[in-house]
């Protein structure tokens, strides 16, 4: 450069800050906002009821009550292992809370044995896997079963309503304006699930499992005690959620929270969570609970089917599955 020449040299970024700032630009979550911000502005095309302030607080009502377990199904997948059995939680929890309602037991009765149904089939899942080594996935079939098939017994074609008027609050309340008590709930629930899973020992403990359990084991961490706490925290969540969809519905059928247990897998694949465990945020699965929730309030506004959104959440539970495995075998043979 000559001595007349005043052209600025462009200033670079560190690599100590450009690495960071390329792989947020290029991470699973960046693609997750920019799929999000996308169906938005399709829904707000497709629909001109979509962008009233009070269809967007309806919005949340689709994704929060699942959001919640998909929480804590995260850590457990994490960890190497999986519960299909929290949406028969849900119906077990809420047919044991219209019984309760039945004899007059009051808001704060019915949300005690709501959460506490749920902790206690959680347990139940989680002695079966980790006191006698049964496989999680075989253990959560059977106890799907199992708990939703007590609620049909209790119940049968029956429903039960009459719950007290202060207990729609926790499904139909709101806390300021147009965010309702669920979000709310969902925010912090995931702000707690985030500090847990990324910022303390006990998350980095899930992710050691989940890589390698053995060599978790050998290294002093008490994998069967960390994946108990995971079955109960999971069996704690889907408790809170039958509280909630219960109070939102106002009456419990045993059919309740029917397919639950494939949107919340769904959300937490789709948010990057790796099925084979080891790998996964909270952000992502978040960000992904949110997509859930405008995809199907947007096929909701255009009058689209339930059994077409089934048949969509079933596609986009493959394909999120399929995509990445795909990817790493390309790649291989591209460096093969």
């Amino acid at each position: 450069m000559s001595a007349t020449d005043t052209t600025p040299t462009p200033r670079r970024i560190p690599d100590r800050l450009d690495k960071p700032l390329r792989s947020a630009i290029f991470s699973w979550e960046a693609l997750l906002v920019a799929v999000a911000v996308a169906i938005f502005i399709v829904n707000s095309f497709a629909s001109p009821y979509f962008l009233d302030v009070w269809s967007l607080s309806d919005l949340t009502f689709n994704f929060t009550e699942k959001g919640l377990i998909a929480l804590a199904m995260a850590l457990l997948i994490i960890s190497g292992e999986i519960d299909l059995s929290v949406a028969a939680i849900i119906a077990l929890a809420s047919t044991l809370m219209g019984m309760a309602a039945q004899v007059g037991v009051d808001t704060p009765g019915l949300v005690l044995i709501g959460i506490g149904v749920g902790l206690a089939c959680g347990a139940f899942n989680g002695l079966l896997v980790t006191g006698l080594g049964l496989p999680s996935i075989v253990v959560t079939i059977g106890t799907m079963s199992l708990f939703r098939g007590i609620a049909f017994i209790i119940l049968g074609d029956q429903a039960y309503k009459g719950y007290p008027a202060s207990f729609a609050f926790f499904g139909q309340g709101y806390v300021w304006w147009v965010v309702s008590f669920e979000l709310a709930l969902f925010g912090f629930a995931a702000v707690v699930y985030w500090f847990v899973l990324h910022r303390t020992s006990f998350g980095r403990r899930i992710f050691a499992i989940g890589n390698n359990p053995v060599a978790a084991q050998f290294s002093g961490v008490r994998v069967g005690r960390i994946k108990f706490i995971l079955f109960c925290l999971t069996g704690l969540m889907s408790g809170i959620a039958a509280v909630l969809i219960t109070s939102r519905l106002g009456s419990t059928r045993p059919s309740i929270a029917q397919g639950y247990e494939l949107e919340v897998i769904t959300m937490v694949v789709l948010g990057g969570v790796s099925i084979l465990g080891g790998a996964g945020s909270i952000l992502g699965v978040v960000l992904a609970a949110l997509i859930m929730g405008l995809v199907t309030f947007g096929l909701g506004l255009l009058n689209v089917p339930g059994i077409v959104m089934s048949i969509f959440i079933g596609l986009l539970l493959i394909m999120v599955i399929a995509l990445p495995i795909l990817w790493d075998r390309f790649g291989r043979r591209r460096l093969a």
